[in-house]
């Protein structure tokens, strides 16, 4: 296999970087420790392209772990920011463009009635949970193993022993007692889920799902599952939170709700809603949403929540999101893309496999094996390393982990997909 591309200028950066940040980085993926070498300092992206400090330039599926859904500065997002920013940058008052951003949503989504604009899918998952416990009174949670929802105490929990068990804590700093209101259940296991709704069913406020599971292997579930969870939860007076902070506007305007038709409690949102910017949001029904403060006694604020700048690079984004036949083009394109690469792993009899649904993939070692959760992932991340490494040296940038998944833009090309399709054919092979 051939060397990892050389990247002085970025070791150089990094070397500096550790002086200031734990582990040189301010989010722990971005610190290739699964990969090999140095992260990439990225300088510039443009379209479905980004160039890093040694002037190294990639077709990037990255995407910035998922909001570019239009790709790097678009110039409808850029010019609204731009416009945006000539007034001002944050004012700690209201302004039209959070309106104007809700009403482009509301009244394209089905699920949610009222919403409130926060600065991350962490925070909107932590005000979802809040909102659940003072809605019903009530305080332990239900979470599948293999499902990621920020950076909240109560749940940065990993499973126990058993089908159905209490959380135990996974973070350094996050107290047991905390840990001790999440209940921890596998992933498509219905038996589980009834035994904990038995359980604890007098203490459940809510139980909360990545609907399409994309942030530990992309752990597709059956529909069934996700109704019979809904029905559960109906059945027991137990509200059903769908974290859609990676499926929200990705697989559908009105994400995995509206690809499932299944109707959510609460729903939180990020990444895409944001244009690239920071924000986040959750939303419910009006009767729910009007425990949240100043309304109700469910308190939740920011300073820079409905910051201006990001919601006219979210307005101007998800414009173009809403139009007719957006997301069957990116689903098309996709599937071009990753169709050729799994027919050439299958003839060459790789232990190969990408998994896709809209436009979100992973790159899976574990052949034809369906995996629907995290505990059935191969933890040998040797094949993934390779590939990476091997993808790199081809120009092409994907996130630096095996469990991350990778995104397709409206900016990805079929030009562009035609010639990412042959190097990643390329990397394929040597790394395999």
């Amino acid at each position: 296999m051939r060397n990892p591309i050389e990247r002085p200028t970025s070791e150089a950066l990094f070397e500096t970087a550790k002086t200031y940040f734990p582990g040189g980085v301010n989010s722990p993926v971005r610190a290739f420790k699964s990969v090999d070498g140095a992260p990439l300092f990225m300088k510039e992206g443009k379209g479905a392209m980004v160039t890093d400090e040694d002037n190294h330039t990639f077709i990037d599926f990255c995407c910035s772990w998922g909001p570019l859904i239009l790709g790097h500065r678009p110039d409808s997002v850029f010019n609204s920011v731009m416009t945006a920013m000539d007034k001002g940058s944050s004012f700690g008052a209201p302004t039209r463009y959070e309106s104007e951003l809700a009403e482009l949503i509301l009244s394209n989504n089905r699920f949610i009635e009222k919403i409130r604009f926060v600065s991350s899918g962490t925070e909107a998952v932590m005000s979802a949970l809040r909102l659940a416990r003072g809605v019903t009174g009530k305080s332990k949670v239900i979470k599948f193993d293999g499902c990621y929802h920020g950076h909240v105490d109560s749940l940065l929990v990993s499973a126990g022993s058993g089908l159905a068990t209490l959380g135990t804590s996974s973070s350094a700093g996050v107290p047991e007692s905390f840990a001790q209101e999440t209940v921890v259940v596998p992933l498509n296991d219905l038996s589980a889920l009834k035994a904990s709704f038995e359980t604890y069913k007098d203490e459940l406020a809510a139980v909360i799902i990545e609907p399409i599971p994309a942030n530990n292997g992309l752990l597709l579930q059956d529909t069934t599952f996700l109704k019979d969870l809904r029905e559960l939860c109906t059945a027991n007076n137990v509200l059903l939170i769908f974290d859609e902070v990676i499926s929200g506007f990705r697989v559908g305007f009105e994400g995995a709700a509206g690809l499932y038709g299944i109707q959510p409690d609460i729903i939180t949102y990020g990444k895409i809603i944001g244009g690239g910017l920071p924000v986040g949001a959750y939303g419910a029904s009006k009767e729910i949403m009007s425990n949240v403060s100043p309304d109700g006694p469910v308190y939740q604020a920011g300073t820079l929540s409905g910051n201006p700048v990001a919601m006219a690079a979210g307005i101007a984004q998800l414009t173009e999101c809403v139009q007719p036949g957006f997301y069957e083009d990116q689903e098309k394109r996709t599937r071009a893309f990753i169709d050729p690469i799994n027919a050439h792993a299958k003839a060459k009899g790789y232990d190969f496999e990408i998994i896709t649904i809209g436009s979100i993939f992973w790159i899976s070692f574990d052949g034809k094996q369906t995996i629907r959760q995290a505990a059935q992932i191969n933890a040998d991340m040797t094949g993934f390393r390779k590939l990476f490494n091997a993808l790199l040296n081809e120009g092409i940038y994907i996130g630096p982990s095996g469990y991350e998944v990778g995104f397709i833009s409206k900016a990805h090309t079929p030009e562009v997909l035609a010639e990412a399709t042959k190097k990643f054919i390329a990397a394929l092979d040597e790394a395999m």
